[in-house]
């Protein structure tokens, strides 16, 4: 590496970190570093940005890989959006309003609504939990006071990751009809687990931050464009105006530290040297290039479960449906999206049904899927009993997040390694977040924070104004 000069003195030269992975975690970490005046080469398997948050062609349509939304509260998600100029793009609601459609009442007096006034926490829930016809009297009295107790909850305490939510739910006096028409409504969406199958932890931070900080936590922002446009296009986009070396269909193969406190990347045709190593890969893939003694105990990064996502595409010969999502009760359908202007369709309507912890489902035909969620529709929207399917698909992720089990806490790693000068990004890792895009994009600043500190750089203030909108 060459040395300048500047007024007659040299000038050192600039430190150099290298990214494995070009998922949002990647991606921050790589614009965070190259913001603070480090030298960035990022490194991505496939041949696009967005790790799972992507889209691809589907003859004229453009789709989304499955459906992603954030909430106000996930502020370092908001940077990011910024950062890569995008969020006009994906814009927040103005209010939180989520139509509930529930088949177990008679058609025409199905729909509920869980919507937020302009109260304080936690009077802006109030009214409408106050009016929710999908629970009882007796249940929307019992919720309220399970709500206090969970905002009563410290998330520092460790003994939380070892329970349940279900259990703690039920022994709150939570009724089965409660968890399914409210608790796991957000719940599965969030967590990507039932309430019995999450960490009490994971689910308290998941509540208490977006339904009980702030009244407007838990509005929520989805994109309006394909994912690709955001992910992709404009990260890629901010990458290159900030000086990072993007490199994409390059998978790396090996990852050795030198001893001399430089890092050996391979890559096809190509051994890069590095002050610093980022693997923002998924946990098993980071395992693999892990150097021997990074971590007290690799193993357990092979522990830490994955829960799938599936997601159904349906397009008709016409409109269907007014809103822009609903979420069901009663029946297999848990949120349904309208993409019908994202994707470009002209004529008819584009559905997207999001199906989380879809363990018992991910594997199946398409035609099975087909013959369950058509007639779910039907059932749903009475418009689409006289329309016509022009296209019916599903596209699974197997492996879309960690599973939030109880005990996970302790499986998921810190940003640094005990290896000088090599870190970990992902939303699998140690954020206090569930597996979410927001957890992506933490894990991520705390890995550049991590590399700066280590680099004797200044923090770009910028970077961290999330943390004190949070």
């Amino acid at each position: 590496m060459t040395q300048g000069t500047r007024s007659g003195g040299p000038v050192a030269p600039r430190r150099h970190a290298v990214v494995v992975g070009g998922g949002l975690a990647g991606v921050t970490t790589a614009l965070a570093l190259a913001d603070a005046g480090v030298r960035v080469t990022l490194l991505e398997g496939r041949p696009r940005l967005g790790g799972l948050a992507f889209s691809f062609r589907r003859g004229e349509l453009t789709v989304d890989n499955g459906q992603h939304v954030y909430l106000r509260c996930c502020t370092a998600y908001r940077w990011f959006l910024d950062r890569i100029e995008g969020a006009a793009l994906a814009p927040l609601q103005e209010r939180l309003d989520v139509p509930v459609l529930d088949l177990a009442r008679p058609e025409g007096r199905r729909l509920g609504r869980l919507r937020r006034d302009a109260l304080p926490v936690p009077l802006h829930l109030g009214r409408s939990l106050a009016a929710y016809p999908h629970l009882s009297l007796a249940d929307r009295a019992r919720v309220g006071r399970a709500a206090l107790a969970l905002k009563g909850l410290d998330l520092t305490d460790a003994a939380l990751d070892t329970q349940d939510f279900g259990s703690w739910l039920a022994a709150h006096g939570q009724s089965a009809r409660a968890v399914e028409a409210l608790w796991d409504l957000v719940g599965v969406a969030t967590l990507n687990a039932v309430a019995s199958d999450a960490s009490l932890a994971l689910a308290a931070m998941v509540f208490k931050t977006g339904l009980l900080s702030d009244p407007g936590a838990a509005d929520i922002g989805w994109a309006r464009v394909p994912l690709g446009d955001l992910h992709d296009r404009l990260a890629r986009k901010a990458l290159d105006s900030a000086g990072v070396r993007t490199e994409v269909r390059t998978r790396v193969t090996s990852v050795c530290a030198n001893g001399d406190g430089q890092w050996s990347v391979e890559v096809p045709g190509e051994t890069l040297q590095a002050d610093a190593v980022i693997l923002a890969v998924p946990q098993r893939e980071a395992h693999d290039l892990l150097p021997a003694g990074a971590l007290d105990a690799p193993e357990r990064l092979l522990e830490i479960g994955t829960a799938p996502i599936l997601n159904v595409h349906v397009v008709y010969d016409r409109k269907v449906f007014g809103r822009p999502f609903f979420t069901a009760l009663g029946s297999p359908v848990q949120w349904v999206f309208d993409r019908t202007e994202a994707s470009g369709l002209r004529q008819g309507q584009y559905l997207a049904l999001s199906q989380s912890a879809a363990q018992g489902e991910i594997d199946e035909p398409v035609a099975v899927l087909r013959e369950r969620y058509l007639p779910e529709l039907e059932r749903l929207l009475p418009l689409t009993r006289g329309a016509r399917v022009k296209d019916f698909f599903v596209t699974r992720e197997r492996t879309a997040t960690f599973a939030p089990a109880p005990g996970v806490g302790h499986l998921r790693p810190g940003a640094r390694t005990k290896a000088s000068g090599l870190y970990l990004a992902g939303a699998w890792t140690a954020t206090g977040w569930p597996a979410t895009m927001e957890s992506a994009v933490r894990s991520g600043v705390s890995a550049a924070d991590a590399v700066l500190g280590a680099l004797g750089r200044p923090r770009p203030r910028h970077l961290f104004e999330f943390e004190e909108a949070a």
